[in-house]
């Protein structure tokens, strides 16, 4: 769209201009300009005697109005730009005019009395017929959240639009309420959020938050604090005040600040409250703050004015985007007195910046309105950072527009059922509000102008942070972004420009009731304190953490178990009883020492077989006895190293029938004892019923019935690889299962009755006189064996794991160990170190 520069004539040739004036019992407005469609303004060129607008909480006085606010004078003359420029463009209105009513208040008094003169329609002039009698369309303004309340229920009864460039009130957004209201500036509903937001970023979950004590202030911290738990982030305090509360009210929240323990501030108020709290904290030498500000006071250029305003830097918030106005700048500088000659406040504006007098004064210099605002350099003259100027600036077209498709004749986009155009005089309030509703718009900016159904802009913001310029000045450094449209973990985004923090570090303060909990620990919430104030407690075992201020601790998985630092899961350690631990290579040791000492046995009897020693003790069984043995030491063997199908069937049968083996011949000599003691008496001939023959087939015999209670439980239900997760929690134990628990005892049980019948032949045969009588041998043997195995069964059933395999090794090697040295040493003690008395003689000797 094209811009055009207005010069100074234009304003000058305007003052001649036939004008509509209101009646005199009407209030003036303080600019103005006739048109075929007229736009309201209110605006707070000045403030009240006491500071800003009333809350409306009580009957509203008349205060005299004080104290130049550039800023709000700027924002009228931008609309008046606009208007101007709409004006001029071909595009927007053809062969129509805008005007304007500005009015200017400063107090509640002056807003009942501005919104009632624009839409009482008695803007009639008293000095030109031709002026007819006129309401304005719609009304810009105001800037406080408060007093724009007022204006919206007072002029929505008539339906009447009302757009706001500054009141950010989320309340303001209820459509039931306020159902002609429309802003340029995003809602706080959504500031809120992105500060909460803002606030979680940088880690700070203890804070405070101190407002405005008016609708503003209120709703703003309110929807804050709400946003803030759902962030996660706990509000130490909350307070409010107003700039018109008492001294002492201040000085609490003071107090409250220099007594807590957050370091960060968030502030949902104006300028002028953060002017006077700064002040007060500043002379109470109260520094170290963190400051979250609102774009109310964020980005206004007059806390440079307040003292201790140096302590604001380092202070981050949300504002509107910057942006540049073509022309803009220019328009200002050309602003005259001439062009609005029934306006008081542009004289006085015109005398405070130049120090002089448009009417003759004694002690003041006399001006005539030649002076010029180029080379001023104020709040007003200043375009450096246009935000809220942007936002009048777009309220104006957003009018244009609307008011533009209202009175086109484009029958596509016709709202009337008739078929005629719509003439400008017979406009309704309500008309204009259905399309301000619905214009959708870019401007000369290239930005894009739209409202939501209730009557809200886009939520964009800049992240702005206030840095030191120079000294005793900041400057505003936009080091982000916030756009509401985009999914939550896209919304806020930094520029990478480096942030200055309180006190102009470059570290991000720190601001938590608790220390973060590391991995590894849970949060425990200390009793009766915000869920931000919490113990770091330690996992439970088998339970972890892996993030920081983590709420739960988790279970790992059933094969899994926690680390000593609980801040992961490991595999559990598997343990079986292998040939790398200490216990399985000793035990493996002696399974081999024990072969070795029944090889060596086994060569002694065999190089001396044909010795009396050797045999009268009945070679045939003693070589198949040391055989059986040898084959005992390496069944345990098969007890160590990871449990597999084959190993598992394999330990316990091996070992039942080994064993068996073992016993059956150690049963036999038994026997051949008795018998042979037995043939010794006159006319005993036993010893032909129980042969060498007769011996091999008792072994077999014997041996076979374990065969057979081995091969039905290997058939019914045979041993199996089993992972026991349940005895050790932070373990897992790899066994084999006995499949049928029958079968293993039947096997032991077998072994046990043998042995006990050995035990009990070879006591009766310990006293035969025979010189060399085994029985004694054997009997002491079977007795150890028997004590062996019957200590076994309980060490056997309660010992965990690996150790339950190692009993059941012990158990076998001391049986082994027992019948080797019981039966075969002594022997051997002869054989090798007393050859003399291995004699036939010595053998058939009695006893003495």
């Amino acid at each position: 769209m094209l811009l055009f520069q207005l010069p100074l004539m234009v304003f000058l040739s305007q003052a001649q201009e036939p004008v509509c004036r209101v009646n005199s019992h009407m209030e003036q407005p303080e600019l103005y300009r006739d048109g075929d469609l007229i736009i309201g303004g209110i605006f707070s060129f000045r403030t009240g005697q006491d500071g800003y607008i009333d809350t409306f909480r009580r009957m509203p006085e008349v205060r005299p109005c004080m104290d130049f606010n550039f800023r709000e004078f700027q924002f009228a003359q931008t609309m008046i730009f606009a208007v101007e420029e709409i004006n001029k463009n071909p595009d927007i209105l053809p062969g129509l005019s805008l005007g304007y009513r500005i009015y200017n208040n400063c107090g509640s008094m002056d807003i009942l009395r501005s919104s009632l003169a624009l839409v009482s329609g008695n803007l009639s002039s008293t000095i030109n017929e031709k002026c007819k009698s006129q309401t304005a369309h719609a009304i810009i303004g105001h800037s406080g959240s408060t007093p724009t309340i007022a204006i919206a229920r007072t002029v929505g009864q008539f339906h009447i639009p009302v757009i706001s460039h500054f009141a950010t009130c989320a309340c303001l957004s209820n459509r039931k309420h306020f159902p002609s209201f429309f802003r340029t500036i995003p809602s706080d509903y959504y500031q809120s959020r992105a500060l909460a937001q803002l606030v979680k970023h940088f880690g700070w979950t203890w804070v405070g938050a101190i407002s405005n004590e008016n609708d503003y202030g209120l709703n703003g911290i309110a929807m804050f604090i709400m946003a803030a738990h759902e962030e996660g982030v706990c509000i130490e305090y909350s307070a409010a005040f107003e700039i018109t509360s008492p001294h002492h009210k201040i000085l609490q929240i003071v107090d409250i600040i220099k007594q807590s323990t957050s370091n960060v501030i968030m502030a949902f108020m104006s300028h002028r409250e953060v002017k006077i709290l700064v002040e007060e904290l500043h002379k109470q030498n109260i520094t170290g703050l963190q400051w979250i500000g609102s774009d109310a006071w964020i980005s206004d250029n007059s806390l440079k004015e307040s003292l201790g305003h140096m302590s604001l830097i380092g202070s981050i918030g949300f504002s509107v985007p910057r942006v540049t106005i073509p022309n803009l700048g220019l328009f200002l500088e050309n602003v005259n007195p001439s062009q609005f000659p029934h306006s008081l406040f542009l004289k006085d504006f015109w005398e405070s910046v130049f120090n002089c007098s448009l009417r003759p004064i004694e002690g003041l210099r006399s001006c005539d309105g030649s002076e010029n605002l180029k080379h001023v350099k104020n709040a007003f003259t200043d375009v450096s950072d246009l935000r809220f100027t942007n936002n009048v600036y777009k309220a104006v077209y957003a009018l244009g527009h609307a008011l533009h498709n209202l009175l086109s004749c484009n029958r596509s986009n016709l709202f009337f059922s008739n078929s005629e155009c719509k003439d400008h005089s017979q406009i309704q309030p309500w008309e204009v509000l259905h399309f301000l509703q619905n214009v959708n718009f870019t401007t000369p900016q290239k930005e894009n102008v739209f409202f939501s159904n209730n009557g809200d802009s886009p939520a964009k913001y800049e992240l702005i942070n206030l840095q030191k310029f120079s000294e005793g000045t900041t400057k505003v450094v936009t080091v982000g972004y916030y756009d509401a449209s985009l999914p939550k973990d896209r919304q806020l985004t930094l520029n990478g420009v480096q942030i200055v923090w309180k006190g102009g570090s470059r570290t991000v303060p720190v601001s938590v009731c608790s220390e973060s909990c590391p991995p590894g620990t849970r949060r425990a919430v200390q009793k009766g304190r915000p869920a931000c104030c919490y113990d770091c407690i330690q996992c439970a075992p088998g339970e972890v953490s892996n993030t920081t201020d983590s709420l739960n601790c988790l279970k790992c998985p059933v094969q899994y178990w926690s680390n000593t630092r609980g801040d992961a899961c490991i595999p559990k350690e598997i343990e079986f009883l292998s040939y790398k631990d200490i216990m399985g290579i000793l035990l493996a040791f002696f399974c081999l020492v024990g072969v070795l000492f029944t090889i060596l046995t086994i060569l002694i009897f065999y190089y001396n077989r044909n010795t009396p020693i050797v045999r009268a003790n009945n070679s045939g069984l003693s070589f198949l006895l040391l055989f059986s043995l040898t084959l005992c030491f390496l069944s345990s063997l098969t007890f160590i190293g990871q449990p597999t199908d084959w190993s598992c069937m394999l330990r316990h049968t091996a070992f039942g029938i080994t064993f068996v083996l073992c016993i059956s011949c150690v049963l036999g000599k038994t026997i051949v004892v008795l018998m042979a003691f037995r043939a010794t008496l006159p006319s005993s001939n036993v010893m032909k019923w129980f042969g060498p023959l007769q011996q091999r087939l008792s072994v077999l015999a014997f041996t076979f019935i374990q065969v057979l209670i081995c091969a039905l439980w290997l058939t019914i239900s045979p041993p199996f690889p089993y992972t026991n997760m349940n005895y050790y929690q932070e373990k897992i134990l790899l066994e084999c299962n006995l499949g049928s628990a029958v079968g293993f005892w039947a096997v032991l049980g077998y072994i046990g009755f043998l042995a006990s019948l050995c035990f009990v032949l070879a006591f009766v045969a310990r006293k035969l006189p025979d010189h060399f009588n085994e029985a004694k041998f054997i009997t002491f043997s079977m007795l150890i064996f028997c004590a062996v195995w019957i200590t076994f069964i309980p060490a056997y059933v309660s010992s965990p794991g690996k150790l339950t395999v190692a009993v059941e090794i012990f158990a076998i090697l001391a049986s082994s160990y027992s019948l080797l040295f019981c039966i075969f040493l002594p022997k051997c003690y002869v054989i090798l170190l007393k050859p003399e008395m291995n004699t036939k003689k010595q053998v058939m000797g009695k006893i003495k």
